[in-house]
């Protein structure tokens, strides 16, 4: 408990995967891709309880050896591609309440995003904290700018460049913009069950470094994390 605030460490990790077929409990550097998202949450100071929601006999094991709990399995309707999180999340609260757990707030902490650190989970709920907020994001710089987007028409004509007439600035003039970074998610449970959303007007943003912003989807990304990772 912190500032007497009961805070879940809640890691979802289905077991279908399309980009790349279990890659939840593949070996990342020696170890399942999910225990090092684990293990680092269990070194916080602040998080009273991690679970790892799965629909995934083979996941829930392998999280269990690693010190997680796993307190049910996943319904397969919340499992498929086009589930939403915040009825995972959601979903996850009711069943601990269930089982007379009640948490205050919730920290979500995708497997996927294995070079985020307790360091990062930490000043994240401390960030919450200071700023009284009802909600957290992970960002990085967007590597690509958006005002030098465009969209298409008909034959591949160009039909709108967000930019206006930044075209032929320099990147380096540009002012910044960041993109969700998908490591740590954090919002009061009172939040998520009213919006169902980690978003809302008290939201702000832990900055990490986009190399520390991989999330792995496909086979490059697990690679590249991994080269990362060693490095």
């Amino acid at each position: 408990m912190y500032k007497n605030k009961r805070i879940l460490a809640l890691i979802p990790a289905r077991g279908g995967s399309k980009g790349l077929p279990g890659k939840n409990i593949l070996s990342f550097c020696g170890k399942p891709l999910i225990a090092r998202t684990i293990l680092e949450a269990q070194k916080s100071r602040y998080l009273d309880k991690v679970v790892v929601s799965t629909d995934d006999e083979a996941i829930a094991g392998v999280s269990r050896k690693y010190g997680a709990c796993v307190p049910f399995l996943r319904p397969r309707k919340l499992a498929t591609s086009t589930s939403n999180m915040i009825d995972v999340v959601l979903h996850c609260l009711d069943s601990l309440v269930k089982k007379n757990e009640m948490f205050d707030m919730v920290v979500l902490l995708q497997p996927t995003s294995p070079l985020r650190t307790t360091q990062d989970i930490d000043r994240a709920i401390e960030l919450f904290f200071k700023k009284k907020a009802t909600s957290v994001i992970s960002v990085c710089v967007s590597e690509h700018h958006p005002w030098w987007s465009i969209s298409l028409g008909k034959g591949f004509k160009v039909d709108k460049f967000l930019g206006g007439s930044s075209l032929h600035k320099n990147r380096q003039v540009l002012p910044d913009y960041f993109r969700i970074n998908g490591a740590v998610y954090i919002s009061t449970a009172e939040l998520l069950r009213e919006k169902r959303s980690f978003l809302s007007r008290n939201t702000y943003a832990y900055i990490m470094s986009p190399e520390k912003s991989i999330d792995i989807d496909n086979k490059i990304d697990f690679e590249f994390a991994e080269f990362l990772a060693k490095k």
